[in-house]
């Protein structure tokens, strides 16, 4: 069975990651970084608001992203498809640029947290911060693809979580 993120001991998270809440959700769509917006409105077809508030209100095991100042860094989630996979997201506001280690870091101990031993999905190839971001992550870099509404190149990535041996 999947653990829900939301369950999971929250409070190794809640310094500086948070279950999302619809103000955040806000947030993040009306600052999101130019590369996040045209990867969304090219790659998916829908505008920061329409895929923000949405998932927000549907799927209430995505979290956000602080950074030490109080700004929101960012919004993530995986949705599972199934118990062995599930399709990990993280779209970022410019905050991540002003505590760049201490977002990574965060981001790592969120993506460390997943049950999931199999997570993956596509992100557009322009978008340099995710792509670095992805593979401090652990992420590895598969194959491009055309996707989405415009069929552009984009990158198929995932990871793979070891067993822990006892």
């Amino acid at each position: 069975m999947i653990t829900p993120i939301n369950s999971i001991n929250v409070s190794k998270l809640d310094q500086y990651v948070h279950p999302i809440t619809k103000e955040a959700a806000i947030e993040v769509a009306s600052n999101i970084r130019d590369d996040d917006r045209r990867e969304l409105e090219e790659g998916h077809g829908l505008t920061p608001y329409e895929y923000l508030v949405n998932i927000e209100a549907k799927n209430k095991d995505c979290v956000y992203f602080e950074v030490p100042n109080g700004k929101i860094a960012g919004m993530a989630g995986v949705d599972s498809s199934g118990e062995f996979q599930g399709m990990v997201w993280m779209l970022c506001t410019d905050a991540i640029n002003e505590f760049p280690v201490t977002f990574a870091r965060e981001s790592k101990r969120w993506i460390e947290l997943q049950t999931q031993p199999l997570l993956w999905n596509y992100m557009d190839p322009r978008n340099k911060v995710h792509k670095k971001l992805l593979k401090f992550l652990g992420f590895k870099f598969l194959r491009e693809v055309p996707f989405g509404p415009n069929q552009l190149p984009f990158i198929e990535f995932c990871r793979v979580r070891r067993s822990r041996r006892s």
